[in-house]
């Protein structure tokens, strides 16, 4: 049966949306589910030492049990009670980014449920930025689960809409903060391998990780399906809007002649387009403006958001150019690649 979906609109004083972050936290406690804001896009949230409140998470999004959670913790002391031990390196990118989105894997403590890590024997963990998040931790009293807030392999939600439009009647709450400020999800970092492994690029770069604490890999293989994935987020086909994700090189020409070789297959075309190039033509052809090629940041944050507007014009596939795999535009290029249909 369908519940009722509250939709709480903060005001973004603390002070003042003390009492509906309360409320919030209370939900928690009661083993329910509340989608609320990170500084990456939006969580929903459980008791991760809930078995049954997890579950519940699965369920709402239609999410493989294969697949992991990340557990967000209001402070170090508080991931501390989650994982074996804090290993030095982690100390060390904890001290420089957090709270932030970088999420660690390491050994789990036995107070985590084996249906937050899938049955692995690892947890992956990480201090949110965003301070309603934060509140909603420490008024929870307890660590909270949370993927992002959208139904499984669907394009991130990056404001409460997005998250009404896949979950309501599913959970109990929604705390509505606004847009997020990131747009894409954490850099998740492996600390069990040596050297430590990118199992999923987001908001903190490679080589800002490298410049602390050295080399590290990237995760570049995919899984056979149903194999317990390493990180949340891994799956090699996650992220896609409901029609189909076409790419092209990232040069303004390219550009235009993949849009209208879409027009050949599609009636109704969707560009995600950088500012100042062009599209055909055409009023089967619907643009959004994306933002300045190379302003990695702002395409980061405006990337899901673009293709859910671009489904919400009726379109039938959506044309985007590739970045490099640079920097945070290898954030983008992962997002892009799972998204892509037919795959590169």
């Amino acid at each position: 049966m369908p519940i009722e979906t509250q939709r709480l609109i903060l005001t973004g004083d603390l002070v003042q949306d003390a009492p509906l972050i309360e409320q919030a936290g209370a939900v928690i406690r009661a083993g329910g589910l509340v989608a609320f804001p990170t500084e990456t896009v939006y969580g929903l949230g459980a008791d991760a030492l809930n078995p049954d409140a997890v579950r519940r998470i699965f369920e709402a999004k239609e999410r493989p049990a294969w697949d992991p959670l990340i557990v967000h913790g209001a402070d170090l002391e508080q991931l501390r009670l989650l994982v074996q031990e804090l290993p030095p390196v982690a100390e060390t990118l904890a001290q420089a980014f957090m709270p932030g989105p970088l999420t660690l894997v390491l050994p789990k403590s036995e107070r985590v449920p084996d249906i937050v890590t899938a049955g692995r024997p690892t947890v992956a963990v990480r201090i949110p930025a965003h301070p309603v998040a934060q509140a909603l931790i420490r008024a929870s009293g307890t660590p909270i689960a949370a993927p992002s807030a959208n139904r499984f392999g669907r394009p991130s939600p990056t404001n409460a809409d997005h998250v009404m439009a896949d979950l309501a009647g599913r959970i109990e709450l929604v705390l509505d903060a606004g847009p997020t400020p990131v747009g894409v999800e954490s850099t998740v970092l492996d600390l069990t391998t040596q050297p430590p492994t990118v199992l999923r690029p987001g908001g903190i770069s490679r080589e800002a990780i490298e410049q602390l604490i050295g080399h590290v890999c990237l995760l570049g293989e995919a899984l056979p399906g149903g194999q317990p994935l390493p990180a949340p987020g891994t799956s090699p086909r996650h992220y896609a809007p409901r029609v189909p994700m076409l790419l092209c090189p990232p040069e303004p020409a390219a550009f235009v002649q993949a849009v209208q070789d879409a027009l050949n297959l599609y009636e109704r075309v969707g560009a995600m387009t950088p500012e100042g190039w062009q599209v055909p033509h055409s009023q089967r052809v619907v643009s959004y403006e994306w933002g300045v090629w190379r302003d990695w940041q702002v395409l980061a944050k405006r990337l899901f958001e673009g293709m859910r507007w671009l489904e919400q014009q009726a379109v039938q596939a959506i044309v985007c150019p590739l970045p490099p795999a640079e920097q945070l535009a290898l954030t983008i290029r992962d997002r892009l690649l799972r998204a892509a249909h037919p795959p590169l």
